[in-house]
């Protein structure tokens, strides 16, 4: 079974836009939702984000792994496939 990867993103964000593109070149699906001045969105991201109210923000079976920085830092160590097993 796929992890189930939700992404918070704006939508000219280009943390986003990298942060999108690192998972579907691995061909992983997501789902993503895009938050765009949406302030009630962003507090409910947040409180799932241990109150980090910046984009994005991925979670890979419901556990919150962080933003951009975060998820290629993953990747690098080799610890991101293991997540989305």
């Amino acid at each position: 079974m796929a992890a189930q990867v939700e992404i918070y993103t704006w939508s000219t964000c280009p943390f986003c836009i990298r942060a999108k593109s690192l998972l579907k070149n691995k061909g992983v699906e997501f789902t993503e939702y895009v938050i765009d001045g949406d302030e009630d969105a962003r507090d409910k991201m947040a409180k799932r984000a241990n109150g980090r109210r910046s984009v994005p923000q991925v979670f890979i079976n419901d556990q919150h792994i962080g933003g951009c920085d975060d998820i290629h830092a993953l990747e690098a160590a080799g610890k991101l496939d293991p997540l989305l097993a």
